[in-house]
This record gives structure tokens, C-alpha cells and sequence, in this order.
């Protein structure tokens, strides 16, 4: 064996055995922290990956006979498709969505009747956050509204509309919780759209047409985005942008610009609004 083949083998064998120990880790946080990978997929990805790797590597590294190799590529194959079977039939039903910059992870899963949504770690670990108040009944979509700002839009069961938003960012200090609807007070407007933000809630005029949604109307996701609600469905998402600048003082938005979409199954324009 020459020492070049001697170092691939070597290599493809470490290679296996540190997937093998992420594994193992894997089970360690899932049985003490209820960690998941953030897509169920990837743990028969690092089997097969697993699998591949020590096999290959026993094939460089050892003078196998004829037979020993054929058993050994047969078991070999049969594993990879057994877990290539299981990555297209996995059991648990999921939404995994990647942010258009690629650093943040957008998970929900379906366990037990319940949609739950997860936090994601070092980007394939999750860790269970809370669960959607209504269950999915398969038909939705993802937006990003901005990349930091997820929006979830689903039918329930009984086909009344839904919105859920992932956010993964602050606008403030990032040390203190603040009031988004505070945040938007005054008014925002933008090409045929504006919002205006007062002591009865938030109005948002669109196309000629108004609305107004009084504070219990509107429900408030993480530091970044609300959802105005009527009659127990979702009507439209407000998000603070990238640019947005809020006064550390008052709490208010002086500055930069917000996202007004509205909830639909359809695709709709993400609208800017200036203040």
C-alpha cells in the first residue's frame, strides 16, 4: 500500500468516525435538552455519509477479498438505501425555510397534531420554542419579509387564515424588550400605501381602503414584527427593516422604514413604508 492510498483511507476513516461522534452527541442533547437537528433529514443524511465514509475507507485501507468486498458493498447499499428511503418518507412532517442571506433558519414541525416552532443553534441543532395556537391543515407559505423576518401563512382546519412570524434579530439595544406597536407610533407611508399609529391602535390605508385595528387586535412577535388580526384571522404583518432607527429614549422609530404584507395565500408585494 502506498503511503498516499494509506492517507486517503486514513482520512475517509476519521472523517466517518467524527460524523459518528456528532451523532452521538446528537442523542446526547435530544435525551437531556430535547435538541433536534433543525431539518429531521439530517441525521439519515449523516448516516449515509457515515456509512460511505468507513466503507470506502475500508476498502483503501484493507486488501478485502472478492467475496468480502461484493457482501460488503451489498450491505453497504442496501443501508444507504434504507436511509435514502427514509429522507423522502420521514414520518414527522416539517417547514424548513433558509433566510435569503442564508443565517437564519425558519423550522416548524408537526408532532403529534400540534405545529410546533422551533429555535435553531449553531445552525443544524433546534430546540423546541413554542407551538402555533392553530393546527395546520397542509396548505401554506413562507415569506421572508425581511432577513431576520419570517412570515408563516397557513390555513387551519376550519379554513380561517393564519399568520406566524419567525423573528431572528432587535432593532433596539438587544438588551431590553420594547413594543413594536410603541416603536411605529405616528404615521408611514409609502407609493399607495400608509400606516398610522395612534392611542386606538394602528390604521393602515391601502389601495383607498382603511382599516383600523385596536391594540387586542394586534398580536406582537419577538422584537421585530405584529400581526393585525380580525376576527381571529390574519390581515396584514408589519416588520421593522434593517434600517430601521428607533430612538433608545422614547422607544419610538425616527428613522429608516418598515415592511406593510398583507396575509394571503397568493403571492403578495412586500410594501416599503418611510416615516
Amino acid at each position: 500500500m502506498t503511503d498516499r492510498k494509506k492517507l486517503v483511507g486514513l482520512i475517509l476513516f476519521v472523517m466517518a468516525i467524527g460524523l459518528f461522534l456528532l451523532q452521538m452527541i446528537y442523542f446526547y442533547l435530544h435525551a437531556k435538552f430535547f435538541v433536534e437537528y433543525s431539518d429531521n433529514r439530517l441525521f439519515y443524511v449523516f448516516n449515509i455519509a457515515i456509512a460511505l465514509l468507513f466503507g470506502l475507507s475500508m476498502i483503501v485501507l484493507f486488501n478485502m477479498k472478492r467475496t468480502a468486498k461484493i457482501i460488503s458493498i451489498f450491505m453497504l447499499l442496501l443501508f444507504i438505501l434504507i436511509n435514502s428511503t427514509l429522507i423522502f418518507k420521514h414520518p414527522i412532517p416539517q417547514i424548513v425555510s433558509v433566510s435569503p442571506d442564508f443565517k437564519n433558519i425558519f423550522v416548524v414541525k408537526e408532532i403529534r397534531g400540534e405545529a410546533r416552532y422551533y429555535r435553531t443553534y449553531y445552525g443544524i441543532f433546534a430546540r423546541q420554542k413554542e407551538t402555533l395556537p392553530y393546527h395546520l391543515k397542509g396548505e401554506y407559505k413562507i415569506d421572508w419579509v425581511t432577513n431576520d423576518v419570517a412570515a408563516l401563512t397557513y390555513k387551519a382546519m376550519d379554513d380561517s387564515l393564519h399568520q406566524f412570524i419567525g423573528t431572528y434579530g432587535d432593532r433596539g439595544s438587544g438588551i431590553s424588550y420594547y413594543y413594536v406597536g410603541s416603536a411605529l407610533y405616528g404615521e408611514w407611508k409609502g407609493s399607495n400605501s400608509s400606516i398610522s399609529t395612534h392611542t386606538e391602535g394602528i390604521t393602515v390605508n391601502h389601495g383607498g381602503s382603511k382599516e383600523t385595528f385596536n391594540w387586542d387586535q394586534i398580536v406582537q412577535f419577538g422584537t421585530l414584527a405584529v400581526v393585525l388580526v380580525d376576527d381571529h384571522e390574519a390581515k396584514w404583518t408589519i416588520a421593522l427593516n434593517d434600517d430601521f432607527i428607533m430612538d433608545s429614549g422614547s422607544g419610538i422609530g425616527v428613522a429608516g422604514t418598515i415592511s406593510l404584507f398583507q396575509a394571503s395565500m397568493e403571492h403578495k408585494e412586500i410594501l416599503i413604508l418611510k416615516r
